[in-house]
């Protein structure tokens, strides 16, 4: 399994970036993907996550951090065996090293510990 992300890079405050996550490896339909970020000086924490397992998520398939509700979306396209993170309305408190994490059947999606497989990151930057 391998994932690699890529679509970081500077943006002002207000626009929006797409982040995608190239996966390899293992078959859609079986596994869930989260988005997370780690801020400097802080702690890793979950953005976004979608099932495609068949996981219910207080009756939905996707799973938003509060802050990115409304703002982010996550999602995939089957072809480019690709998952998408589009990201609106982008603050400066959004500036982080972005990861996606793979792993089957995520029972709690805002749980690191749940994804077995990460990818290397990508750089976000909002300025103000």
């Amino acid at each position: 399994v391998q994932l690699v992300e890529s679509g970081g890079g500077l943006v002002q405050v207000g626009g929006s970036l797409r982040l995608s996550c190239a996966v390899s490896g293992f078959i859609f339909s079986e596994y869930d993907i989260g988005w997370f970020r780690r801020a400097p000086g802080k702690e890793r924490e979950f953005v976004a996550a979608a099932s495609w397992s068949g996981m219910n998520w207080s009756g939905s398939s996707t799973y938003y951090t509060p802050s990115a509700k409304g703002r982010f979306t996550i999602s995939r396209e089957n072809a480019q065996s690709a998952v998408y993170l589009v990201m609106n309305s982008l603050r400066p408190e959004d500036t982080a090293v972005y990861y996606c994490a793979a792993s089957e059947r995520v029972p709690v999606p805002w749980a690191a510990g749940e994804y077995d497989y990460w990818g290397q990151g990508t750089q976000v930057t909002v300025s103000s």
